[in-house]
């Protein structure tokens, strides 16, 4: 599991160094302290911006690689340091302004990292860095037309490239037998922040389109292919913006980023179900494609590890996650249509799949009159191409309520419901255009509302002067009833940094904002820091408070603090 303690290296009491180890060299120390120096004296030092991270080129490195990377964006003062999420990754600045050195343990959890760029002035925003399982490579030049595409040295690898310029087109050459399944994964749009919506296809060396797709996970494609005869295929790809203009052309250019995963051994798509209980340590089906029968199931640790758990295995490419709830799991029992509903307890989180095409699911459950309950069906939030559809019947078979799409970024769903009477009622979950199949999963959860809060943060990015508090508004939306008072303060605070604490009290101005006081003294570190929250009364409900990630439909638990020099610092 991931340690979400940001700084990769650990904390001490002094400023700490993400990604520069204790042996670094006395000579390396002496030039940073006298770059330092320079900052402080010189008149840019006013003049100076924040750094600004753009992208990652390549944008992901396999476990136990060391990799050489291209940071686009400005930077006034040059090294950077490096911060990123999680343990098992270490940045290191180059001499060559842009260039750093990204190193990635054998043995740190695969998936999607949260990175920054910082120094005196500023952090850069977050950016994604991938952990991947495979042997990766990067996209050569030329490999545009059929006739000369990239030529790879095994079936199973990670590409990570760029459609550098419109009207790009990238091939890559592969050899596979008859019968073998090759799964091309692109992942770009989704988890790059890519400004692309990709095509991916399968040709023959003649240039003839064998397999197609375009949008699978999100905007980005995904092919199971299987292979007529044996012999080489290219896979390529290209891409139109995600935002359509007035060209009538392919696009690319310097931020159209990829990762190309190309692979004839087990693939990692889902876990299911998609919700366990708390109760101790379970295992829980691997779901994808040529799943070897000793990966087939994965164990979910014991413990303390969270509520969302990110599940691998060594024999697989990919990764999953799976949500733990502190009530009732279960999963959908076929058949369960509208003459067979299947009973649910009335709060539970139920894993299931529309499969076939036009599958109906149907549930029933006992309410009492005037109990309240929300209906919630997850499914694209979970990476799956359910668009879900929720109908409320009562025992009669009459429609009380139909939910579709929460809002206009979102099409899962979220409904709240009174029963008007004593009795049995009825949910029936499908997908909006009649699709179907085994990757149509989705999570129904029947959630008897109660008190309960959520802190939000209206930037990830922070700054204090010593002498000058600053002051950080956080945001406190109330569901469900009265939590009383909630003590709202910042936790692991850099060194020399404290705060004082608010209170958000019922029936003021504080229930919905209150505002965090931060001060530090000279000397201050920057870094990660925590906002949480905690109810006053017993049983004491523990909340963080989670910041917008700008360009991703993410947020991040980790906002940044940078610590301007104070008077006495300038002066010395």
């Amino acid at each position: 599991m991931v340690n979400r303690n940001g700084f990769s290296g650990g904390r001490g009491s002094s400023c700490r160094k993400a990604g520069v180890s204790a042996a670094t060299t006395l000579m390396r120390n002496a030039r940073i302290a006298l770059l330092g120096a320079i900052v402080l004296l010189g008149p840019r030092h006013a003049m100076a911006k924040p750094p600004t991270l753009i992208a990652l080129f390549p944008p992901g490195a396999a476990r136990g690689q060391t990799v050489d990377v291209e940071a686009t964006g400005t930077f006034d003062h040059w090294p950077v340091q490096g911060w990123v999420e999680g343990q098992g990754v270490v940045i290191r600045a180059q001499k060559a302004k842009g260039k750093l050195s990204i190193a990635v343990a054998r043995d740190a959890e695969p998936g999607v990292r949260w990175l920054r760029l910082h120094d005196a002035e500023g952090a850069t925003a977050l950016r994604p860095f991938v952990i991947g399982e495979m042997p990766e490579v990067l996209e050569a030049e030329p490999n545009d037309e059929p006739q000369a595409p990239q030529r790879l040295d095994a079936a199973s690898v990670t590409i990570n490239g760029r459609l550098a310029k419109p009207g790009d087109v990238d091939g890559f050459a592969v050899s596979l037998l008859q019968g073998e399944t090759l799964v091309a994964d692109l992942a770009a749009n989704r988890a790059l922040g890519s400004p692309m919506d990709a095509v991916l296809q399968v040709v023959s060396p003649q240039g003839f389109v064998l397999a197609q797709n375009d949008d699978d996970v999100g905007r980005d494609p995904r092919i199971i292919f299987d292979a007529p005869a044996s012999g080489t295929y290219i896979v390529r790809l290209f891409a139109f913006p995600d935002k359509p203009d007035s060209r009538i052309q392919f696009a690319g250019g310097s931020t159209f980023i990829y990762r190309l995963t190309l692979t004839t051994g087990g693939f990692l798509d889902h876990a299911f179900p998609l919700a366990v209980g708390r109760e101790g340590p379970q295992e829980v089906e691997a779901a994808g494609w040529n799943i070897p029968e000793s990966a087939r199931l994965l164990t979910i640790p014991s413990g303390d590890v969270g509520d969302l758990v990110r599940l691998f295995h060594p024999s697989l490419t990919g990764t999953a996650e799976v949500r733990r709830v502190p009530f009732a799991a279960g999963v959908e029992n076929e058949p369960n249509d509208l003459a067979r509903p299947q009973s649910i307890a009335s709060h539970v989180a139920l894993s299931g799949r529309i499969d076939p095409p036009g599958d109906q699911d149907a549930f029933r459950l006992t309410l009492r009159k005037d109990d309240r309950r929300v209906f919630r069906v997850e499914a694209r939030a979970l990476g799956m191409p359910l668009d879900p559809v929720l109908r409320i019947l009562g025992a009669d078979g009459k429609l009380l309520a139909e939910a579709d799409d929460t809002g206009r970024n979102s099409r899962d769903l979220e409904r709240s419901f009174t029963a008007p009477a004593d009795g049995e009622y009825r949910l029936v979950v499908r997908d909006l255009n009649g699709r179907g199949g085994p990757r149509f999963a989705y999570l129904l959860s029947v959630l008897a509302p109660g008190p309960d809060f959520a802190l939000t943060l209206p930037a990830d990015r922070f700054e204090v002067t010593p002498g000058k508090p600053s002051k950080i508004a956080v945001a406190i939306q109330r569901k469900d009833g009265d939590v009383g008072p909630i003590e709202i303060t910042a936790e692991d605070l850099p060194a020399g940094v404290s705060v004082t604490p608010a209170t958000s009290k019922p029936g003021d101005a504080s229930a919905r904002s209150v505002t965090l006081e931060i001060s530090a003294g000279d000397g201050a570190c920057p870094g990660p820091f925590h906002v949480t929250g905690k109810t006053a009364r017993e049983p004491r409900t523990t909340r963080v408070a989670t910041a917008p990630i700008a360009g991703f439909d993410a947020k991040t638990e980790w906002p940044w603090l940078t610590t301007r020099p104070g008077a006495a610092a300038s002066k010395k």
